[in-house]
């Protein structure tokens, strides 16, 4: 089962890429203790670019380190995005308000979409997530609620 959804992860990823000898220029690779996040892990969300730039055509990987008992409000994406929990516990849901009863508790391995244009929120509950997304920019973040669950 893992191995379907680490398939269906990278293929997201390679979803508007010409099938073409990878370029070495491009290659990448990042360990963890390489990774720079940005954010205040005390005030909520971390990001980290992975793999492109989400501001800019093209496509992206970005990673989300969320802190327990952090909420997020209902926002949308001008792109589709394509996400997979790493770890913790990862509460998502569609919706132009946050709605505990209206998410789905996904674990490691989860997948998920985030169709372009379509509310959505999470929460974290006892323990920090981390959450890896892909998508083809440009992207933003647009917020329709403030309201929490």
């Amino acid at each position: 089962m893992k191995a379907i959804l680490l398939g269906a992860f990278a293929a997201a990823l390679a979803c508007g890429v010409a099938h073409a000898a990878p370029d070495p220029a491009v290659l990448a690779y990042k360990l963890p203790d390489q990774i720079a996040w940005q954010g205040d892990p005390v005030k909520g969300p971390q990001t980290y670019v992975l793999w492109g730039d989400p501001t800019k055509p093209g496509p992206y990987a970005i990673q989300l380190k969320v802190p327990a008992h952090t909420n997020i409000a209902a926002h949308s994406h001008r792109d589709n995005r394509f996400a997979m929990v790493v770890s913790g516990e990862w509460h998502f849901g569609y919706g132009q308000t946050a709605n505990a009863a209206a998410a789905t508790a996904l674990g490691p391995g989860g997948f998920y979409t985030e169709p372009a244009g379509m509310a959505h929120f999470a929460f974290t509950g006892n323990q920090p997530t981390v959450v890896y997304i892909t998508g083809q920019g440009p992207s933003d973040t647009i917020y329709v609620s403030t309201e929490r669950h």
